[in-house]
């Protein structure tokens, strides 16, 4: 059921139009919720889809998640660096999946062209009642 449900979600995301950071060439990543539901068989559990979106260059700031949330990621179109703790800075593309631990910190985050743009579906199993998805590292 997973697997079906993460599946409509890639394609949901493949097909939302271009993005504004994209278009005005903005350096910040555009993050959208385009899916969100709650697990019937996992009281107070939701999974929730976001599409990030970054114009060439495109970047977000070093974060963390919320403690309860499990995250898998997949990049739709273009590439991705990512880092994840103090683990080495990977490079993912098209078709490529990563995923995030609760209390991971994603150091790196970034679109891996400065010319292209680069799409990513991040799917979040994370308790129902958590509104806010992302916490930025202090510096």
């Amino acid at each position: 059921m997973i697997k079906s449900i993460v599946a409509a979600l890639i394609v949901t995301a493949a097909l939302a139009g271009p993005a504004a950071a994209q278009d005005t060439g903005e350096k910040a990543a555009k993050v959208t919720l385009i899916y969100e539901h709650e697990l019937p068989n996992v009281p107070g559990k939701s999974i929730k889809g976001i599409l990030v979106e970054y114009g060439p260059g495109g970047h977000s700031e070093a974060h963390t998640h919320p403690s309860s949330a499990f995250i898998y990621a997949t990049v739709l179109e273009g590439s991705i660096r990512s880092q994840v703790n103090d683990g080495p800075v990977k490079v993912y593309k098209a078709g490529e999946s990563f995923s995030e631990l609760p209390g991971d910190r994603h150091s790196v985050s970034e679109n891996g062209s400065k010319t292209k743009p680069a799409k990513l579906l991040a799917v979040f199993v994370v308790d129902t009642n958590q509104k806010e998805l992302t916490y930025p590292v202090k510096k």
